[in-house]
């Protein structure tokens, strides 16, 4: 087996991974610094990103106002030291990625132009148009490139991380285009590979995105955080679930349902903000949007599509001159996957898996319970975003705590002397398991595509934006069958070159782990917070679930759960209630004029 060493392994090529590189070359310029990549990092899920990323820019704006934002939309279970910490980071790291050459959007006179977000009471979210993950991948990719001690493994898939004496040492990996079987150790290795969507059947999430390094990090001995809460997206396009991005509601879209009607007025939505001209009742947080859908579901007032049941997204009041310039991407898409206009025609949406607020547990530095392991972006739980992630602060998060977490792994790296031995002894197990289990294994009865459709099946019908404990507990069941079967999984392509079906296999894996943590940790937590609605259990407990969840894999591979509590520094729990609307005169209408947004806005006060 070949056998390459470097001081740093960042697994994973997006906006966190490509950070985290930088700030450990900063640190230290001699120090060797890697990272390992299924995709070419250009094609990572960043890239998809469309809406902007939160930062405190404005004079009317402040530090606390944000963070006051980000916890009393995570409905209390941030942990607040370390919100108080990305809320203050995040627009230093804003300012050095336009240093860089992020071409962030601009006001007349040139100032940064922001607009709002769901959940946010003043307007923070710096925009590149409505394709800011893709400029700033770009941007981050071109400035790795200026630090030599950076190589890359580019279409690499790792499969196991080397754990020697409860120290993390490196990873195996498979090149994919040859189907070699590598060591790659290190010093110290930070995970980075996003999140787990397409452990859901509809997400907005890309293939690539099915929990790798959440289970990497979980079958190697690290605990995985807050699991149950996954967070939906109101506006997916139906059948391809692509993202219609927030700034289309930030911009002043509409939703309606069946009969025209903007519904969101008849639901407490949590919206803080009074002032009807920076936010409409659709920038409401991501959990009670998708959770009013439900409602107008139940009451029969959504539209019926072969792909499920949807509402209208509509923007044909903003104007063709305001979609270009703001939203092209979105009518791009809309043009492309739904063959309608948005200029001229509504748009069908439902809501759609987008984001785990939960992951591999870590400090405010990324650092896990297990040395030598760092993680960082939506791959970690670092507790910014609680029961429910605002908008726009992802993309922030990635910059700020890829920085932290690159950073303090090298910090560590560089203080250790290291000896592999009993770590390539694994690495040769694992080449082993590889070939027995997969390439020359011979009449499996279990198809890869089976086994995830029926996973995805079980995890939607039971963690999905409702819960309920029978639900639950048919599926950890399931789940525990499905992990059986895929033991007698079968390959049709034993081939080294390019093997997807392999790949498929061991993300199906990674998968199935990832998806009894959501149930397990949803069947745990008896109370309704963000994103997690208990049916059974409809009330918010802060009497005993003001804590993170914590789950642990035994030696075994069964599972335990233990609860470690929220951090609070200033803001004591309150209610997410902002008052409700008066009843409003019921009106069916297809394009809305200001004077009736106005009519029809949230009243709203500050929680106490």
């Amino acid at each position: 087996m070949d056998v390459s060493d470097h001081d740093i392994l960042l697994v994973g090529g997006g906006a966190a991974g490509l950070r985290a590189a930088i700030a450990a070359a900063e640190v230290h310029p001699k120090l060797s610094i890697a990272v390992v990549s299924k995709v070419y990092p250009m094609r990572s899920h960043t890239v998809s990103a469309e809406g902007g990323a939160a930062g405190v820019i404005k004079a009317d704006d402040s530090l606390d106002e944000h963070a006051y934002d980000t916890i009393s939309g995570g409905d209390w279970l941030c942990d607040q030291d370390a919100v108080e910490a990305f809320v203050k980071e995040a627009p230093l790291e804003l300012v050095q990625l336009e240093r860089w050459g992020c071409p962030w959007s601009r006001e007349p006179d040139g100032h940064i132009a922001v607009r709002a977000f769901g959940g946010m009471k003043k307007k923070r979210t710096w925009f590149a148009a409505d394709k800011t993950g893709f400029h700033m991948l770009h941007t981050l990719f071109q400035t790795t490139l200026k630090y030599e001690p950076i190589a890359r493994y580019d279409e690499w898939f790792v499969t196991k991380l080397l754990v020697d004496d409860g120290r993390v040492l490196g990873v195996v990996a498979i090149e994919l285009m040859s189907g070699r079987v590598q060591a790659i150790t290190a010093r110290a290795v930070v995970l980075c590979t996003g999140g787990c969507g397409r452990v859901f059947p509809f997400t907005t999430n890309a293939n690539i995105k099915n929990g790798d390094g959440m289970a990497l990090a979980y079958r190697a001995g690290a605990p995985l955080k807050d699991m149950e809460f996954v967070q939906y997206h109101p506006t997916g396009l139906p059948f391809t679930g692509i993202l219609v991005t927030e700034a289309a509601r930030a911009e002043g879209g509409y939703l309606l349902n069946k009969e025209g009607y903007r519904y969101l007025q008849d639901y407490n939505l949590g919206t803080p903000e009074p002032k009807p001209v920076l936010r409409s009742m659709e920038l409401g947080p991501r959990d009670r949007l998708s959770q009013a859908f439900v409602k107008e579901e139940q009451k029969g007032r959504t539209l019926t599509t072969p792909y499920g049941s949807v509402v209208h997204l509509d923007l044909r009041h903003l104007g063709e001159r305001t979609i270009n310039l703001k939203l092209p991407f979105v009518r791009e898409l809309c043009l492309k996957y739904q063959n309608l206009d948005p200029v001229k025609e509504l748009i069908p949406v439902r809501p759609v898996v987008h984001y785990m607020m939960g992951g591999v547990s870590t400090d405010v530095d990324g650092c896990t319970p297990l040395p030598g392991l760092y993680a960082a972006g939506e791959v970690a739980c670092v507790s910014i975003n609680g029961a429910n992630r605002l908008g726009s602060n992802s993309l922030a998060e990635c910059l700020v705590f890829g920085r932290r977490a690159g950073r303090a792994a090298a910090l560590f790296a560089s203080e250790q002397r290291v000896h592999h031995r009993n770590a390539l002894a694994q690495a040769h197990d694992e080449q082993k398991r590889l070939e027995s289990q997969f390439l020359q294994k011979s009449g499996g009865r279990e198809r890869v595509a089976a086994i995830r459709e029926q996973m995805q099946a079980t995890v939607e019908a039971s963690a999905g934006i409702y819960r309920e404990e029978p639900s639950l507990t048919r599926a950890a069941a399931k789940l525990r069958e499905l992990q059986e079967r895929a033991e007698d999984v079968s390959l049709d392509d034993h081939s080294h070159t390019f093997n997807t079906e392999l790949q498929s296999a061991l993300e199906l894996g990674f998968m199935l782990d990832v998806a009894e943590s959501i149930v397990e940790c949803a069947l745990h937590r008896s109370e309704s917070r963000g994103a997690h609605q208990r049916t059974d259990y409809p009330a918010r407990d802060d009497g005993n679930f003001l804590a993170h969840s914590l789950l642990f894999r035994n030696e075994d591979g069964s599972s335990r759960i233990a609860y470690m509590p929220v951090k609070i520094t200033q803001w004591p729990p309150g209610e997410r209630i902002y008052g409700r609307p008066q009843e409003p005169a019921r009106e069916t209408t297809a394009a809305v004029d200001q004077s009736r947004q106005d009519k029809q806005s949230l009243p709203a006060r500050r929680a106490s």
